[in-house]
């Protein structure tokens, strides 16, 4: 931990930060990823895009709580810290039902996001996640569009909005007050290898049948909504079109095209083995263990 440098015109700046809750917990699989976090008064408003579980509302979750800690005289999570003094910090990550009083889900969120616009200053801190996700694809875009004019023009407030909206990256070039940034990651043939590290660029796609497949959906699923998107993305014109109509009621699948999950499961573990590695008796054990998977 580091004790941060407060600044009134200075840049938001930190340095290899890191999440205080999420890098000490137990059942953390991988190691925690610091990331380093810039902007300025010319540029305070970041959009992160990048994939599901890559990482981007930790990222804007890390910020927050940074300059939380700061505010309260803590030291804090990084190697370094130059932060603004703020007056109020908003959350608008995640939304639950208020069936109670009749509420959905995009209620309870635009009922969040018009209270942040009411009340945020050109010093308050405000992490906007996936703002518009409840609606239709145009409607949701169009309003988060709109809320981010909306700060940009009056508000002038810090600003981290992580979206799936690929289209809102062209504010960049509209908007100078824009940054766009993203999760970087590595693509393995149909593999995602998510790297936990923010980057300044947009994403081109949110690899959103990559987790599907990590999730456990079967492979037949899988591999169905591939075909799926191919046809859907060639309706709207971004790649070439397969057929003129979406088929789908004439899924005609082939014998023997998918695989089924015990197989599958095989598969991947046939993959990650490594020969070089394995002793003449793991080997053989291994190979009595796929048997015996497969004949079940």
């Amino acid at each position: 931990y580091c004790r941060p440098r407060p600044a009134v015109k200075n840049p938001l700046q930190i340095t290899e930060g890191r999440h205080p809750v999420v890098e000490k917990m137990d059942d953390l699989t991988e190691r925690f990823v610091p990331n380093d976090v810039f902007m300025s008064e010319k540029h305070k408003m970041a959009i992160i895009t990048g994939p599901n579980m890559a990482g981007k509302s930790t990222y804007c979750r890390t910020v927050a709580l940074i300059c939380l800690m700061a505010q309260t005289g803590s030291f804090v999570p990084a190697e370094s810290a130059t932060l603004p003094v703020m007056d109020k910090i908003f959350a608008r990550v995640g939304a639950s039902d208020d069936l109670s009083a009749g509420q959905s889900t995009f209620m309870v969120e635009m009922s969040e996001t018009a209270s942040i616009l009411k009340e945020a200053t050109a010093d308050s801190l405000i992490v906007l996640d996936e703002i518009g996700r409840g609606t239709s694809t145009y409607d949701g875009m169009s309003i988060a569009r709109s809320v981010l004019e909306y700060i940009n023009r009056k508000l002038k407030s810090w600003t981290l909005f992580s979206t799936h909206y690929h289209e809102l990256t062209v504010m960049e070039d509209e908007l100078s007050a824009v940054k766009n940034y993203t999760m970087a990651i590595r693509e393995k043939g149909h593999q995602v290898i998510f790297l936990r590290k923010v980057i300044p660029g947009r994403a081109d796609k949110s690899y959103g049948i990559n987790v599907a497949r990590l999730a456990g959906l079967p492979q037949a699923v899988v591999e169905r909504a591939r075909e799926i998107l191919v046809e859907t993305e060639a309706r709207a014109g971004h790649r070439p079109e397969p057929r003129r109509q979406i088929s789908l009621l004439e899924f005609n699948e082939s014998p023997g095209k998918y695989l089924s999950d015990e197989e599958n499961e095989v598969l991947e573990k046939i993959k990650a083995l490594n020969p070089e590695q394995t002793t003449p008796l793991a080997a053989l054990q291994f190979l009595f263990s796929l048997k015996e998977k497969v004949m079940k």
